[in-house]
């Protein structure tokens, strides 16, 4: 005989098949277990000498790369704890371009320490008021050991601009931060506007162009499309009108011949080049050949009509956003006109933005206001690929590329994870690179920690020590006794040697004035906050409730059955 027990309960509230897990051990202790392995893959990608990672994603695209923003976004992070750090460091990537990896490894070394604490007997909410304390401590220390006069910046003074995304790009590209620097410079002072509160980095592209090296890199002044022209004219530049001058004084009158430079005017279309389609059907009956050749007549009229049109309000070049029909072409060859192509929208707005062109819906003939200007316009080879270059170089331009060089796809990806980072620096006020400001963030918040009463002072003490964690992977990374710098660089700050940090060529404990390692104020700030908050959202889940999944079938189950009929 059995027993037909009904559920009670959370049980009798949810469907069958969730889960449930609450009390410390089985949810704020496993939060943290899974917070600390995801920070332990990102925090050996930390700094100059950060490890790469292998990454392959659901698709099987393949990342090589210590960008922790794009590892993270890859690994496609399932626990809903380890989630919340991932959010943390995308929020970083996005709002300041640098410093997901200190987020996410911060957070961790916080949770690592928060775990120690609960085993020793705190409850969570003291050590969340703890943090809490510590990270206010930490924000106005912060500000205390901005680097004085770094707030005010020339921003197209090149030298000043280099010294700002040099931390920035140094932690992608170790070695090489000199040459991108100085690339990603020149570009953004290019595009910088008169008030540079309006800078837009979506101004500063990048193209990429698989063969030789990161010494082929270049800035052009326009836009750089990876496609051919459509068409055989490959080159059209801006020509010199002449005109005369004539000028009269007492004795003698001369004539000047002058010249006057005319760009060259471009002509936009959205829906492509060739005969547009009636908006009703309709039959056309033909009786005879004689009617037949001259219907085909007055369709080539209308295009040629169209095209003349065209070449006639001054543009030679055209652009075009759809198909470009074999007539059309013709036309535009006998008028000497270039064609391209640009299938992305995206890509046509960045060129009317380029040129100053108003996309026209239909071929038509354009208005002179309709028109852009460049400077020149060429079909180049470069590494075996054929690129056009639309060049605009006398001042005008909004847009300015950089074209990069390196011999596999997965290095120019990298490069160009430098490029937007290096080109996202907005702050210009300064810190002690070099994990010199969280040594004195650790020995001062130490110091704040003893003058608390309360259980949180050990919570306090904890999040101090969690500042360690940056010196101690930086050495670890580069193969240095880490203890031994940890406690040189305690002594030099003690000392009140506060500008003294790691200097990883000669594995000593320098200046960092001296070698000029400065890491900026705002990513700093950004990313100790977004980690602080959430940590202390991490500790505050005392229950995890999980609902039964959706139907329908798995993608891992469907990738093991397909793996297991190609068996068969």
């Amino acid at each position: 005989m059995g027993f037909n027990l009904q559920p009670y309960g959370i049980q009798s509230m949810l469907k069958e098949g969730h889960r449930h897990l609450s009390g410390v051990e089985e949810a704020v202790c496993k939060n943290i277990e899974a917070c600390k392995e995801l920070s332990d893959i990102t925090r050996t990608s930390l700094g100059p000498n950060g490890r790469n990672k292998l990454v392959i994603n659901h698709l099987d695209k393949q990342f090589i790369t210590n960008d922790a923003g794009t590892i993270v976004s890859e690994l496609e992070i399932q626990h809903p704890a380890a989630k919340i750090l991932v959010l943390a460091g995308k929020a970083q990537q996005k709002e300041i371009g640098d410093g997901a990896n200190l987020t996410i490894s911060f957070a961790g070394e916080l949770l690592r320490g928060a775990e120690e604490l609960i085993r020793m007997g705190l409850h969570p909410s003291e050590i969340i008021t703890g943090y809490t304390k510590g990270i206010n401590e930490t924000i106005k220390i912060l500000g205390e050991l901005v680097e004085e006069g770094s707030d005010k910046m020339d921003v197209r003074n090149k030298d000043e601009v280099i010294s700002r995304m040099k931390a920035a790009v140094a932690s992608k590209q170790f070695g090489q931060e000199d040459m991108l620097c100085n690339l990603i410079a020149d570009a953004c002072i290019q595009v910088c506007p008169y008030n540079p509160v309006n800078f837009n980095v979506d101004n500063v592209r990048v193209a990429k162009l698989v063969g030789g090296g990161l010494h082929n890199s270049t800035v052009v002044r326009g836009m750089v499309l990876k496609s051919d022209a459509v068409g055989s004219i490959k080159r059209v530049e801006k020509s010199k009108a002449s005109y005369s001058s004539c000028f009269h004084c007492l004795f003698m009158s001369t004539t000047v011949l002058d010249y006057l430079i005319v760009h060259l005017q471009v002509a936009v279309f959205v829906q492509g080049v060739d005969t547009s389609a009636t908006e009703t059907k309709g039959t056309v009956l033909i009786h005879s050949a004689e009617q037949l050749e001259n219907y085909s007549k007055t369709e080539e009229a209308r295009v040629e009509e169209l095209i003349k049109a065209v070449a006639e309000s001054g543009a030679k070049v055209i652009v075009s956003g759809g198909a470009v029909g074999d007539m059309a072409l013709h036309f535009c060859e006998r008028y000497k006109l270039m064609v391209l192509k640009i299938s992305s929208k995206f890509e046509l707005r960045r060129f009317c933005r380029t040129t100053g062109a108003v996309a026209l819906l239909k071929l038509s003939q354009p208005n002179p206001n309709d028109l852009g200007h460049v400077d020149s316009v060429s079909v180049e080879e470069i590494g075996g690929t054929r690129v056009t270059i639309v060049r605009n170089e006398e001042g005008g331009n909004s847009l300015t590329t950089v074209v990069l060089r390196g011999s596999t796809d997965s290095i120019l990806d990298d490069l160009e994870r430098a490029v937007d980072d290096g080109a996202m620096c907005k702050d210009s006020r300064t810190i002690p690179g070099a994990a010199a400001t969280e040594i004195e963030l650790a020995r001062r918040l130490k110091e704040f920690s003893f003058k608390e009463t309360g259980l949180d002072q050990y919570a306090i003490a904890k999040f101090a020590e969690s500042f360690e964690m940056v010196p101690r992977t930086l050495a670890e990374n580069a193969g240095l006794d880490a203890m031994q710098i940890i406690s040189s660089l305690y002594s030099e700050h003690s000392s009140g040697n506060t500008r003294v940090g790691i200097d990883l060529e000669e594995g000593a404990c320098k200046d960092v004035s001296a070698l000029s390692i400065w890491d900026l104020h705002v990513t700093k700030f950004f990313a100790l906050k977004y980690a602080a908050d959430a940590v202390c959202t991490v500790l505050r889940v005392d229950q995890i409730i999980m609902a039964k999944q959706a139907g329908g079938p798995r993608r891992d189950a469907a990738a093991a059955a397909g793996a297991g009929m190609e068996e068969d």
